[in-house]
């Protein structure tokens, strides 16, 4: 019996007892060695040869990530370790660290109970550390920690004992404070600790690892571990405390099994009727309850088409159950159903609750859909992604013949991945794809050349602006074509945190407690009024009826909200999307017959009275920043800091260790494109980067008319600006 078979068979035993299950992934800053880990932790379960291990990079298969270096895929992987005399199965996802795919941790994040946090001992919690973190958190996933790559402390920065735990205990304060900050009412019961073995020391490439409770097994301390490093001995010290033991058995001790999990965790991602038979039965993790499943990934095998990934809360899957996709009002037929192994998804005949499934037959789900046997079942929470879209580049088919194929990929692409945008230039007929950053358009275009053989041109990748205001407007009156109805308008720019409270508590006007939101707005900056007639947010712009006893209002209400979302889709100085602006509505006058106050009239004559309002409240751009953290020897820093100012940067802050300083700086995304080559040729490749998505700014006033320009010119628009007059019928 071959030992994948043999394997197979302990997955499909353990599989039916939630109790000894354990949903984890793993996460850390780009480079702290995530992939590396997986590898080990693989080879001490048997599935790949200890040998290769560290360099094989097993979850890395795809041609790009191994080129590259990087993880860009979350990779999803079963495996079964022994602890105390029992079998586990573990469900691990591998989660990339570049910012540019930070969307795939924040799915990731909802398919599991647990993360292992990794940071690099050298470099300590670094930026992107802290955003991975930070998703977990939100999603209710309780954190461990693993401290890798700690022989680098003796091998390069020739620490003593001393020293070195000095540096273990800062790393291990820094992610208690990060918990704390986070998580408050979790602290106390989350907090890592070195005592109880919730956090381990090691280096994943080279297969050795300690903690508190495996060193009581295995008599290998902080004092041996220095001595074996001294002597450069480390294959001795893998062999006698060997780190996928180690971690391994901290995840079984520290991580929730499903069972327990799903008791806290149900009430973050559901909000259903926790007491309703279905709500019971995801609290229980009842197998033998309805059918409740949350998609977080969809991958396409060149096989069996999409295989569609995600958690499965209640109920057992077969194929051949009919379900429901909640978000999208239709139904499938599963046709099988299985589990990850690495690349490799074995099918197996049913999978019960509390695990991770791959799934043959959801032709019309997408990452993010919740699927049920039931009908109407309310869906799981939206999955939030932190940061947006902020680079766009068009692509055309270098074949007129490829086009239809190309449509069809691009759509592939935006199914498999919801942080990029595909959109259509209804205009000029091109297709624009927008995504977090230059190296995520990247590969998304390679995969496109390689994979599906599509010979493709590109433009220079774009920067997409925000239309916003900075003072209040007068009132603007707008007309219907048939000058029937009347709108008045007034537009002030929208206080930063009501957008954040849309954002963080992922606010739906049309379930929430009016009451409670009333109160959350009116702290946030709105007035009284403008809370209680709030009708719309939409991409970071309100819409609020202040109008006291209209006739007809409520009937025409919805093709307002639809002139105000027309209207922040494409604003009037360049047609980019909007974002801060708060619309008020202060009068209307409607016309009593139904048919003289439809669509062509009043949409038409909203927007337009919008965008009059919009260019009299002192319109401007903002652009997206990026934070962007560099590393470089102190003889190198001159170089650096000219790179960044020479972009429009600040810098924020200077940090220096040893003969290393890390610059801290913002500059805008406009200016950063080919910054990777630039800052290699400066530093002579010495200099280690990173960035993260900083928000929106507005574009200096020295530059706006230059930047609108470009923009009207790439779109094709007339090039002097509207006046509001324009606008006015």
């Amino acid at each position: 019996m071959t030992r994948a078979k043999k394997m197979i068979d302990k997955i499909k035993e353990l599989m039916y007892q939630p109790e000894r299950i354990r949903n984890m992934g793993i996460v850390a800053h780009i480079d702290h060695g995530k992939t590396t880990l997986s590898d080990n932790l693989l080879a001490g379960a048997g599935m790949i040869s200890e040998e290769l291990a560290g360099q094989q990079l097993y979850l890395d298969f795809d041609e790009q990530e191994r080129e590259r270096g990087i993880t860009i895929n979350a990779a999803n992987v079963s495996m079964v370790h022994e602890y105390k005399g029992k079998e586990y199965l573990i469900n691990l996802i591998d989660t990339p660290g570049h910012v540019d795919f930070g969307g795939d941790v924040t799915r990731a994040m909802r398919a599991v109970d647990g993360v292992i946090v990794v940071v690099d001992a050298v470099e300590g919690v670094m930026p992107q550390t802290e955003t991975v973190l930070r998703q977990a958190l939100r999603e209710n996933v309780k954190p461990v920690l693993f401290i890798n790559k700690v022989d680098r402390l003796i091998r390069e920065l020739e620490l003593t004992p001393d020293q070195m735990q000095e540096r273990l205990i800062k790393v291990i304060t820094e992610v208690n404070k990060l918990i704390k900050a986070m998580k408050p009412e979790k602290y106390k019961e989350w907090m890592i600790k070195v005592e109880d073995g919730s956090v381990a020391f090691g280096s994943a490439l080279y297969k050795w690892a300690v903690s508190v409770p495996a060193m009581k097994e295995t008599g290998i301390g902080f004092k041996e571990v220095y001595k074996y490093l001294k002597e450069d001995n480390w294959k001795e010290l893998a062999k006698k405390s060997p780190l996928h033991r180690v971690v391994l058995d901290m995840v079984i001790k520290h991580l929730p099994s499903p069972v327990e999990a799903q008791k806290e965790r149900i009430k973050v991602i559901w909000k259903g009727d926790i007491n309703s038979p279905e709500g019971q039965a995801m609290v229980k993790c009842d197998p033998k309850g309805p059918v409740a499943l949350m998609i977080t990934k969809i991958i396409v095998d060149p096989h069996a088409g999409e295989v569609a990934v995600g958690r499965l809360y209640s109920g057992t899957l077969k194929p051949g159950t009919e379900l429901y996709i909640v978000d999208r009002k239709t139904k499938n037929r599963v046709q099988t159903v299985g589990v990850f192994m690495g690349p490799k998804r074995v099918e197996l005949p049913e999978v019960p609750a509390g695990n991770i499934v791959a799934v043959v037959g959801l032709r019309d789900a997408i990452a993010g859909s919740t699927c049920s046997t039931l009908e109407n079942f309310t869906p799981f929470e939206s999955i939030k992604h932190i940061s947006e879209p902020v680079v766009t580049m068009a692509i055309e088919a270098k074949n007129p013949r490829d086009l239809p194929k190309l449509i069809e990929v691009l759509r592939q692409l935006a199914k498999e991945d919801p942080t990029l945008h595909v959109t259509l230039n209804e205009e000029t007929g091109e297709h624009l794809i927008s995504g977090m950053g230059e190296l995520h358009l990247e590969v998304k275009v390679e995969k496109i050349r390689r994979e599906k053989g599509i010979d493709v041109i590109t433009s220079p990748p774009i920067v997409v602006f925000r239309e916003t205001v900075t003072k209040q407007s007068p009132v603007v009156e707008g007309k219907s074509p048939n000058r029937h109805n009347k709108f008045y308008i007034v537009v002030e720019p929208l206080p930063q945190e009501v957008i954040q409270l849309f954002k963080e508590e992922n606010i739906d006007l049309r379930k929430v407690d009016k009451k409670e939101l009333r109160k959350k707005l009116i702290e946030a900056g709105l007035t009284k009024e403008e809370a209680d007639g709030i009708q719309d947010y939409y991409e970071g712009n309100v819409f609020c009826d202040v109008t006291k006893g209209i006739q007809y209002l409520h009937e025409t209400m919805e093709l307002i909200v639809q002139g105000f979302r027309e209207a922040m889709s494409a604003g009037p100085l360049a047609k980019e999307p909007c974002m801060g602006v708060k619309v008020k509505l202060v009068d209307c006058k409607l016309h009593e017959d139904a048919v003289h106050r439809g669509p062509a009239q009043v949409i038409p004559a909203v927007k337009g009275a919008i965008y009059a309002a919009m260019l009299q409240a002192n319109p401007t751009l903002l652009e997206p920043y990026q934070k962007v953290f560099i590393t470089v020897p102190q003889d190198m820093l001159g170089n650096v800091t000219r790179e960044i100012q020479g972009r429009r940067g600040q810098i924020l802050e200077m940090r220096s260790e040893g003969d290393l300083v890390t610059v801290v700086a913002k500059a805008p995304v406009k200016e950063m494109f080919g910054f990777a080559n630039a800052i290699r040729s400066a530093t002579a490749g010495k200099a280690m980067w990173s960035v993260e998505h900083a928000g929106f700014e507005p574009v200096p006033q020295a530059l706006l008319e230059q930047f609108m320009m470009e923009v009207r010119k790439r779109k094709g628009m007339k090039l002097e600006l509207p006046k509001p007059e324009d606008f006015l019928p």
